[in-house]
This record gives structure tokens, sequence and C-alpha cells, in this order.
């Protein structure tokens, strides 16, 4: 893999290599025990998180996982079967939902995330898994480095591995947008598939770096992230790409669309970006602590939950919007 020149501390390092895929080296490797529950948890590296009507959950190193059922006031953390990094999220109901991460872990939750229980593993493969997405409540896929491709037709029970290309990309982010399924990958590329999941076309909005995430604004509209700043947006699914400026060669990890229709994108060295007007341009903002920011979720009260390399923490919207 290609090496960046990312300024970053040593916990943004440890965020950005598993955000590139990259694993862990042998000394470092993780035993399949539950994990520790930590009183800190709440200020350890969390990496992604999701939101299913009001219940928030968070997921990070060591195997945390943390639940909110209180606008992200307070966090509980559940104990699951495995100490691996977990690095993706993804719930189809209140109820149901998967956890991915190192060691090629997969954790399902049949109570909203009270109880988890280990469906699948293979730590000798020795590529992260980086994401989850579930079509419907038995139809989902995992992915991660070095091309690693599962999908299952069971809930989660079992998965079956294939490859959607020639090459052994790490594969970073899956989302569906309308009938339409993405995933952010490296090398410059992304990739779309027109029928469920099938098959997949490559897309090259022009730059070479890794992108690590996508954010959808309308069927065909949708924005591409990635390494040292930077931001594309198609109007056409895909086929065609404008980069954005952004001020900024930060890597961007995680962005949001509010219900107000805002959007932030956000990133490495503390980068926020806004817009105002679906997409068109971005403002950038600085965090003061530079913290490495990885995922949002909106909350009431114009706030916003961010996870990152400091933990949990919550943005006030209204405080961006009001800074120079």
């Amino acid at each position: 893999m290609k090496s960046h020149n990312v300024e970053c501390s040593i916990v943004k390092l440890i965020i950005a290599l598993i955000l590139l895929g990259l694993t862990w080296a042998p000394a470092l490797a993780i035993d399949a025990d539950n994990s520790v529950f930590a009183p800190l948890v709440t200020r350890s590296l969390l990496l992604d998180a999701y939101r299913v009507e009001n219940n928030f959950i968070a997921v990070g190193e060591r195997g945390h996982v943390l639940l909110s059922v209180d606008n992200g006031i307070s966090w509980k953390q559940a104990q699951v079967p495995t100490r691996a990094t977990l690095t993706g999220v993804y719930f189809t109901d209140r109820a149901h939902g998967w956890v991915v991460g190192h060691d090629q872990v997969i954790l399902r939750t049949q109570d909203g995330g009270k109880n988890w229980e280990l469906v699948y593993e293979d730590a000798a493969a020795e590529s992260p898994l980086l994401d989850v997405y579930f079509k419907d409540a038995q139809h989902g896929f995992a992915i991660g480095a070095y091309g690693v491709f599962l999908e299952t037709f069971d809930a989660g029970s079992s998965w079956t591995k294939r490859y959607i290309s020639e090459d052994d990309f790490h594969l970073n982010q899956i989302l569906a947008v309308g009938d339409k399924l993405y995933i952010a990958a490296e090398a410059g590329l992304a990739y779309r598939s027109d029928d469920g999941g099938e098959s997949w076309v490559a897309l090259t909005p022009g730059y070479m770096g890794s992108f690590f995430g996508l954010l959808p604004l309308t069927e065909d509209r949708l924005l591409l992230f990635g390494l040292r700043g930077n931001l594309f947006r198609s109007e056409d699914a895909g086929e065609t790409w404008t980069q954005i400026e952004t001020a900024t060669e930060a890597g961007l990890t995680g962005g949001l669309r509010l219900e107000d229709g805002t959007l932030v994108i956000v990133g490495m060295a503390g980068a926020l970006l806004i817009s105002h007007d679906n997409g068109d341009s971005f403002n950038l903002h600085q965090d003061p602590d530079r913290r490495g920011f990885s995922s949002l979720l909106e909350a009431s009260g114009g706030e916003i939950v961010a996870v990152g390399d400091f933990g949990v923490t919550k943005l006030s919207l209204t405080n961006l919007n009001t800074e120079k």
C-alpha cells in the first residue's frame, strides 16, 4: 500500500492505520475473550457509531461497545465475546444489529445491543473487517482490508467470502443510496452496484489516494471523501465527479446530514467541514483540541454526538455556525 504523509499524534495515527485497513503486528494480536469493562470507556478510541430510533451505539478498541438511550448523555458498556478492535456497526431496526472488526470478527445482537454473540471470526486471514451493511434482516455484507468481501443470507449465521474486483484494494465503507450500493475504497476508487451487490463497477473520481466514506444527498447526488482533505461530489450516481475545495489536508473520515439539511464532514487533526448549500461548498472549522474524529450522529437540541480518538463527546452546531 502506498504511504502517505499524514501528520497526527500517536493516537490519531492509530485511527489512520485502522481506517487505512492496516493490521496490527503479531505481537499485538488480540484473543477472542470477552471484552473487559473499563471505567473510562467513554474516553477510549471509538471508530464508528450508529443511531436507530433513540438508541445510540458506538464501537471501538478492545471490543468496546457503548450504548446510550438518553440522547448521548450517558453511556453503558455492553459485554461482548471479543477483545478485538471493532470498526463498524449497523442496525436494521431497534433490535437487530451487527458489528465488525479486527480478526474478521462479526458480532450480532437481537435485543438492541444489550447482548452480543460472535457469529464469525477468521484471525488467520490477517485482514480486518472495516464496515458492515444489511439490505434487510437476512441479507448483509461485511467488507475490509485487502478486498475482503463477505456476504450472508441468513442474518449473519453463516458468511460466504468472495471478491468484487481483481484487485485487493481495501474496502472502507459500504452504504445504500436509493436502490444502489456504494463502497469507498483505496487507490482512488469507489464501487457501485446496481443489482443488490451481485456485481460492481469501479468509479474513478480522479484522486489516487484512499477514500474513507460517502455521504448521500439525493438518490443520484453524493459526496465521497478521504485522505489529504479530498472531497468530491457526483450528480449522476458516481459516473462523473467534481472536486470541492476544503482548505485542509487532513484526512476526512466521517459525514452526517442533519434533519435541517446541514452537512457536516469531519476528520483528523480537528477538521470540521460544514455546508449549508447541499454540498456545493464547505466552510472549514477547526476543533481547538485538534481531536481526531471518526463518526457523527445527530442528537436533539442542536447537538451532534461525535466519536473518535477522544472517545465520545457532543458538539454544538450552533457554536460551530457562529465561529469565524
